[in-house]
């Protein structure tokens, strides 16, 4: 059915001098004469047959009409400002990619390869949230970026590489390193967060009475750190340790990589498959997870 609505114009100019009790004062507020305000409501008037102004010599008075129309045609019009911001602050929106990542992941993965995603997607904008765990997966992230084992209730959650176990250390330090029994004399760097990986590490090379009892750290990050720095041997997980191997910063002295109990996920919501941001972020961030180098598999002969 067709609507049968009055002019909007005469709608604002009515809205406006109702509320703020003058044409004058609606006048300023709607950039217009108060004349041309006065006629609007005049023409509105004529529309709806009825007056919604009683026009005292130097007041305006709304009627029992215009009171009845004022009450209900302001909260449509806050209702209708409302809307028109939101749906011009969308495509805005849609272009801000708000990535939920732990610290380290960030410095040691994801930054140094931010460039190669901005040369690709120049239009959207970058924003990471360092708060933590997956668990705590906020409203405002786009998306998440967790090591665990695949469930996250409510959110998709899509595996993107393993994380594999392998000791790391300077080159100095490797090249004293012959087999994994040597490592009973060196000092095993620990994480608190991962008391299990220097064990199960040690298990799969046939060296379970070695046992680390190194500088303990917070993070991977400042154990890796520690590492380059010639303190001792870290667990290198994988992704962390890619670039510095790379770059010959750290050294695996064994071939064995073990796979930890959990894999690196991209988690997000199904409705961000709509955005164009995000499946730009999620293309990219799989192509460089299928691209990472193999770790190798075995003890070296």
């Amino acid at each position: 059915m067709m609507r049968r609505l009055p002019s909007l114009n005469g709608v604002k100019a009515f809205e406006a001098a109702a509320r703020t009790a003058g044409f004058a004062a609606a006048a300023a507020e709607l950039n217009v004469s108060s004349a041309a305000v006065s006629r609007m409501v005049r023409l509105l008037e004529d529309r709806l047959g009825v007056a919604l102004f009683e026009r005292k010599a130097n007041r305006l008075v709304l009627t029992q009409a215009g009171r009845a129309y004022q009450a209900g045609l302001t909260p449509l019009l806050d209702a209708l400002a409302a809307l028109t911001l939101q749906v011009a602050a969308a495509p805005q929106a849609a272009r801000i990619l708000t990535i939920g990542v732990g610290p380290t992941f960030a410095i040691r993965w994801l930054i140094p390869r931010l460039a190669d995603f901005r040369r690709q997607a120049p239009e959207v904008e970058v924003r990471f949230a360092t708060g933590g765990a997956a668990g705590s997966f906020a409203d405002d992230w786009t998306c998440g970026i967790a090591l665990g084992d695949g469930r996250w209730p409510g959110l998709v959650a899509e595996r993107l590489f393993a994380g594999d176990l392998l000791p790391v250390c300077s080159p100095a330090l490797a090249a004293r390193l012959a087999r994994p029994a040597d490592l009973a004399g060196p000092a095993l760097i620990r994480v608190a967060h991962a008391p299990e990986d220097w064990p199960l590490w040690l298990d799969a090379a046939g060296v379970a009475d070695v046992s680390a009892r190194g500088p303990e750290f917070q993070y991977y990050g400042q154990s890796l750190q520690a590492a380059v720095d010639g303190i001792g041997i870290a667990m290198g997980i994988r992704p962390y340790i890619d670039d510095d191997l790379a770059a010959g910063r750290l050294v695996a002295p064994f071939a064995l990589s073990v796979p930890k109990d959990k894999c690196w996920y991209l988690l997000y919501r199904t409705a961000e498959r709509e955005q164009r941001g995000f499946e730009l972020f999620r293309g990219w961030l799989t192509q460089c997870a299928r691209s990472r180098p193999a770790g190798a598999a075995s003890l070296p002969s």
